[in-house]
């Protein structure tokens, strides 16, 4: 199986089991309807596609991790929800389809981004009928503080105060190691977790992503630039008009790539102590020419 064979079976895999999470759930109103929406819009499912993999690398199989794996996506889609709110970023196009607010209206989709988030650790639970409890609370503790005020959420606080602020590459590497970054490193470490493996696997891991965060996220700054609105599935100059400093409007276009390029090399050199990285390598590689 080679590397989009591999990609592909893994999303597969994840989206029948995002598909079951709420399946037979009562209707309150519009509530499950509004979060499923957004749950189930696709996208690229790298954060739970990276706690499979890195629990497989470390011997962990994906009855052990799926769990884990469906709680990150279900936080990291409230963040979407949220993000592209009339108070924050008030976007109107997400994965190619409306927003959730401008479906369901802005209170809805408030109550569907709390809902998710919420859910999502009932989900990660789920972990428990298959790992010791040490193992589960180890998982809750590294997933809450990435979503938190010290990670995701302490990011997206940062990114609406620079707003119409000039701000320094050390400001927005802060910005991005929070907002982006903490996420997908907690997703990687999350597939350790459920494999019970060691310290040192997951310092490994937690550096690799931390590398892949930030040069997805300087890829992201590229495309708000440079991509294409249909390929990208959303708007694209939102950045701008929202007067916002980013990787590009700080080191411009070329030196982006540059940074992407080295980061990628970075990343891939975390992995050394394992024996066939391959996967998480050509995983890094393939978000280095990304165009959504």
């Amino acid at each position: 199986m080679n590397f989009a064979e591999r990609f592909a079976a893994d999303r597969e895999l994840v989206e029948k089991a995002l598909g079951a999470v709420f399946r037979g759930c009562p209707p309150h109103a519009d509530l499950y309807d509004a979060m499923n929406y957004s749950l189930l819009a696709g996208g690229k499912r790298l954060r739970p596609i990276l706690t499979l993999e890195c629990s497989r690398l470390c011997g962990g199989t994906d009855v052990h991790a799926l769990s884990l794996a469906c709680a990150v996506e279900m936080i990291h889609t409230y963040s979407l929800i949220h993000d592209d709110l009339p108070c924050m970023d008030n976007d109107d196009l997400r994965r190619g389809k409306p927003t959730n607010h401008m479906v369901y209206g802005e209170a809805t989709a408030v109550l569907a981004g709390d809902g998710l988030l919420t859910a999502a650790f009932e989900t990660a639970l789920g972990a428990g009928a298959y790992l010791p409890a040490g193992q589960v609370t180890q998982a809750l503790e590294l997933l809450a503080c990435a979503a938190g005020p010290a990670g995701m959420v302490g990011g997206q606080a940062l990114d609406m105060a620079g707003e119409g602020h000039a701000l320094t590459l050390s400001d927005v590497e802060e910005l991005q190691k929070l907002k982006t970054g903490a996420l997908i490193s907690a997703a990687a470490e999350l597939g350790v977790v459920a494999a019970g493996g060691s310290e040192a696997q997951r310092k490994a891991v937690r550096t690799y992503a931390q590398k892949l965060g930030l040069a997805f996220q300087i890829r992201d700054d590229m495309l708000d630039v440079a991509g294409d609105q249909d390929s990208l599935g959303k708007s694209v100059g939102s950045d701008v008009r929202a007067e916002k400093t980013t990787f590009v409007t700080l080191k411009g276009l070329e030196e982006c790539g540059n940074m992407v390029e080295r980061l990628t090399d970075e990343a891939i050199a975390a992995l050394s102590i394992f024996a066939d990285p391959w996967f998480l390598e050509e995983l890094a590689r393939a978000m280095v020419g990304r165009t959504n």
